[in-house]
């Protein structure tokens, strides 16, 4: 953890508490709420999907469970503050995380495209519920939650914050998985899995217990958003849409790096929103998603980041050779010194 790292992760922080109190209008706020939104929900997914390399498809089904978790336990209820939803959000985690426990350890005996099958089955499988327990879910009819009673001029900045500071505890979790023994088990268990078993990784365990806290996480903005839309339906609770947006944005801004689903989410979140408001209800916004699937697999099959890096690695590398002062650079003129001289060899 270097200085500069510290330092720019501490001003993007305090950049993003800031903002809301720059008396930007209420749809940009909005806007900055789904960003957030996604930016967790991606920061969540590239544990299991970047670093352990098992690409889930299910999800939306934990951000549904989120949702309706929220919705069953204050249905009906009188908020004072209006905080208490939030105060239950670790225990929304806990479900979600519960939840996702046995999933895994089921769907998890499978491996890369029969992964994604079996984990989009369950978020079917989710969704069909919502839609036929409506002794619970209220069915297509939706379920409704307490409007919170925050002031209309600034109702949106106590969800803004609650956003980022989970955006912040995703981070570095994120943060921890790439300079822990897990960060390293995952990795070791998307290069070869059997190899990683063969040495002595406990890979089962590294990957049941990454995906309950990404399900967790998910679950977790789930219940956020359920409280701050204040009405729910299963076509929105359970959408394909939303793993769809996460994995997309993990891809663009890359896989297994800590900025790089914070990335993606800002460009497509923020893109979609903004083709949103100017369009309103269309879903143009999904030949857009096309179209940067197909920039992703053509030109940037590791995402941004990681193409970025990698061209600046390699224009350092090419610097540090062909500067004068470098030893290489000075064995190489030597030689040549010697070859042009009158008596040298050529």
């Amino acid at each position: 953890m270097s200085r500069a790292g510290v330092a720019r992760g501490g001003g993007f922080f305090l950049l993003l508490l800031a903002l809301p109190f720059f008396g930007l209008a209420h749809w940009v706020v909005n806007l900055l709420v789904f960003v957030l939104m996604f930016a967790i929900m991606a920061s969540a997914w590239n544990l299991v999907g970047g670093f352990a390399g098992y690409p889930s498809l299910g999800h939306a089904a934990f951000f549904g469970i989120g949702a309706y978790s929220m919705a069953l336990m204050f249905h009906g209820a009188a908020l004072s503050s209006g905080y208490e939803p939030f105060v239950a959000l670790p225990l929304i985690g806990l479900v979600g995380a519960v939840i996702g426990w046995p999933i895994a350890i089921i769907s998890m005996r499978t491996r890369a495209d029969v992964f994604a099958i079996v984990t989009i089955t369950f978020l079917f499988m989710i969704q069909t519920l919502a839609f036929n327990v409506r002794s619970l879910t209220g069915g297509s009819q939706g379920l409704s939650l307490p409007v919170a009673p925050f002031p209309a001029a600034s109702y949106e900045r106590p969800f803004y914050l609650v956003l980022v500071a989970m955006l912040a505890v995703a981070m570095l979790l994120t943060f921890g998985a790439m300079r822990s023994k897990i960060g390293l088990s995952l990795v070791a268990v998307r290069a070869d899995e059997d190899k990683a078993r063969g040495i002595g990784v406990r890979v089962s365990g590294v990957k049941v217990l990454a995906f309950s806290v990404s399900v967790g996480l998910t679950a977790m903005v789930g219940g956020v958003w359920a409280y701050y839309e204040t009405f729910i339906y299963p076509q929105f609770a359970v959408d394909p849409l939303i793993t769809i947006a996460v994995v997309l944005m993990t891809f663009l801004g890359g896989r297994a790096t800590l900025w790089g689903p914070v990335l993606g989410a800002v460009i497509l979140e923020a893109g979609q929103q903004t083709l949103a408001y100017r369009l309103g209800g269309s879903q143009f916004y999904l030949i857009a998603y096309a179209l940067v699937f197909l920039v992703i697999m053509l030109l940037l099959p590791r995402g941004i980041l990681p193409t970025l890096e990698e061209r600046i690695r390699l224009r350092r590398r090419a610097r540090v050779a062909n500067a004068p002062d470098t030893p290489g650079a000075a064995r190489t003129a030597d030689a040549g010194r010697v070859a042009l001289a009158p008596g040298g060899r050529s």
